[in-house]
């Protein structure tokens, strides 16, 4: 556990294995629909925890915006009729202070909502002596500190049942996923924090209900803790996100076929040739550091020379010849095109650091 985060498991709490699996609608719209999808996702006997937006935080006016308070009442019902724990969404200390009151087991902090500080702090204080679990989905925009600050907010209030829910980060750029995953942040977080549970949320990853069962597995092959997946009775006639929703029969399918995987292996076998290729691996990362460095040192004597010959540092057409040649290079020895784009651009960002330094260099006056 790192310094800065006092936690206990909400797997433990909830008494179950991992991956802890949250359900329900996106929004809770009526009782009926409520307890009506709850029993169905209760039958799976997969879940252990039921969801539903109570209020809902939306990008304009005029859309569902949640039943409020009174879509309490329904959770309540349902968690009576299927003996499930609870969870949704808060945004303010009122929606706490409502959740309190009507025996909401869990809570939940929205991406909107990471990202305002004074918002969680808010929700902090408003939670100081209680002893419930909460949730903190990443921030909408890519920020790892906004993410930790949050749930540093929340422990330092006395929570310590905590989890931090993935869910993806938005972005212009258009493709198969409603927002980016971005993987890399949450591994980061849960590297700098290895006891924090990481749950995924596939549904607004995705957007897409076709692609829920990929990121699920690609969730648990991360090693996250658990999936938040939201489903529907009717998903197509939903109020709030349908694409993005599943019918309880279909989360039971995804849930059946998930491959579980352990995070380690007793198999002498299995260690010993693991720990071989992890030596080949450092073997490799030495070299590729070797040869980084012995390119640098190229790259300052580059600079140099432009300098000498007042030549400016960025030249477009030598740059766009490196991407093409690479990059159709890398194809061919089977690396992914996307891989070798993102690698092209942090060396020749290093070089122009270099190169830049070296322009910026005052010579001493004799």
């Amino acid at each position: 556990m790192k310094k800065g985060l006092e936690l206990e498991s909400i797997a433990n709490w909830l008494n179950v294995k991992k991956p802890i699996i949250i359900s329900g609608p996106c929004s809770a719209e009526t009782e009926e629909q409520m307890v009506a999808t709850a029993k169905q996702i209760a039958a799976t006997g997969k879940v252990h925890a039921l969801r539903a937006g109570i209020w809902k935080p939306r990008t304009r006016p005029g859309q569902y915006e949640g039943a409020g308070d009174v879509g309490l009442n329904w959770l309540m019902t349902a968690k009576k009729e299927t003996g499930l724990p609870v969870t949704t969404e808060v945004a303010n200390a009122a929606h706490v202070e409502a959740c309190l009151k009507a025996g909401v087991d869990i809570l939940w902090v929205g991406a909107r909502t990471t990202v305002n500080p004074f918002s969680v702090q808010e929700i902090a204080d408003s939670l100081k002596g209680v002893d419930i679990p909460v949730m903190v989905k990443n921030p909408v925009n890519p920020d790892l500190e906004l993410w930790i600050g949050a749930l540093e907010r929340l422990n330092k209030a006395g929570i310590k049942k905590m989890a931090a829910i993935h869910r993806g980060f938005s972005s212009f750029e258009k493709g198969p996923f409603r927002n980016l995953p971005m993987w890399d942040l949450a591994i980061e977080l849960k590297t700098r924090f290895p006891d924090l549970e990481m749950i995924c949320d596939p549904s607004h990853i995705s957007g897409n209900r076709d692609l829920i069962a990929f990121v699920s597995q690609k969730a648990l092959d991360l090693d996250m803790s658990g999936l938040m997946i939201e489903s529907h009775i009717n998903p197509d006639a939903a109020w709030s996100d349908a694409k993005q929703q599943v019918t309880p029969a279909v989360l039971g399918k995804i849930l059946n076929d998930l491959v579980v995987r352990t995070a380690s292996s007793e198999n002498k076998t299995f260690k010993d040739t693991l720990s071989l290729l992890r030596e080949q691996i450092d073997q490799l990362d030495d070299e590729i550091m070797q040869k980084m460095a012995g390119r640098m040192r190229i790259s300052e004597k580059i600079g140099q020379y432009k300098k000498d010959n007042n030549v400016t540092i960025l030249q477009v057409n030598r740059w766009e010849e490196i991407i093409k040649t690479r990059v159709t290079l890398g194809k061919a020895m089977g690396l992914e095109e996307g891989f070798m784009r993102d690698l092209l651009r942090l060396v020749h960002h290093e070089s122009i650091q270099v190169q830049t330094k070296v322009m910026n260099e005052v010579e001493a006056k004799v």
